[in-house]
């Protein structure tokens, strides 16, 4: 899978994102149910998480693993465990933890889907209809707790990843809660993609 990394500052130790999601979108008109459509022409990786998200190709979450490991991976130090990010949406499967399941899998460590504990929204506000970083950090403020789940008394850097990076708050959230587990030593971060 072809990538251009973009290097993600934030409050976790280092971060990447493989690739730019979109390259550009064309208004092509309104479909027969008055909704706009558009001609949308994705990264490679932009396209397979929209592939994994949307169309439910599950192959593709093998294919950003391994993207994710072969460039990202190798600027971190050594990692112990991968936790995905909470999903936003219910659904069956969560493309994020299929990714993250299959990168544990390639690297041999275990990946701790439900590690990072995510309350319902007081407002019923969605963070992707959220225009501002503020707007999103007040949303998410208190809502993220951690479950104890890693058995052991050790301490183990952390892969945290996320399907779309934006304005960085849903990770920075994460990183902050991961902080206060005394499991975690590092926490570093992949996006597999950014907007």
């Amino acid at each position: 899978m072809k990538v251009h990394l973009r290097k993600i500052s934030g409050v976790w130790d280092e971060g990447y994102a493989l690739d730019k999601h979109m390259l550009h979108s064309t208004f092509t008109g309104y479909n027969e149910y008055g909704r706009p459509t558009f001609d949308n022409v994705r990264t490679e990786p932009g396209e397979a998480v929209y592939q994994l998200k949307y169309r439910k190709d599950w192959s593709q979450a093998i294919a950003l693993a391994q993207a994710v490991a072969a460039h990202i991976l190798p600027k971190f130090p050594a990692i112990g465990l991968v936790i995905p990010m909470p999903a936003s949406e219910a659904r069956d499967r969560q493309p994020v933890d299929e990714v993250a399941s299959e990168l544990a899998k390639i690297i041999g460590v275990i990946s701790f889907t439900n590690i990072i504990e995510k309350a319902h929204s007081a407002t019923g506000k969605k963070l992707k209809d959220m225009d501002t970083k503020a707007e999103k950090d007040a949303e998410l403020a208190g809502r993220l707790s951690i479950k104890d789940s890693i058995g052991g008394n050790g301490q183990w850097n952390a892969l945290l990843v996320d399907d779309l990076f934006e304005t960085g708050a849903s990770m920075e959230a994460a990183t902050k809660a991961l902080r206060t587990y005394k499991k975690i030593a590092g926490i570093y971060v992949a996006a597999l993609t950014w907007s």
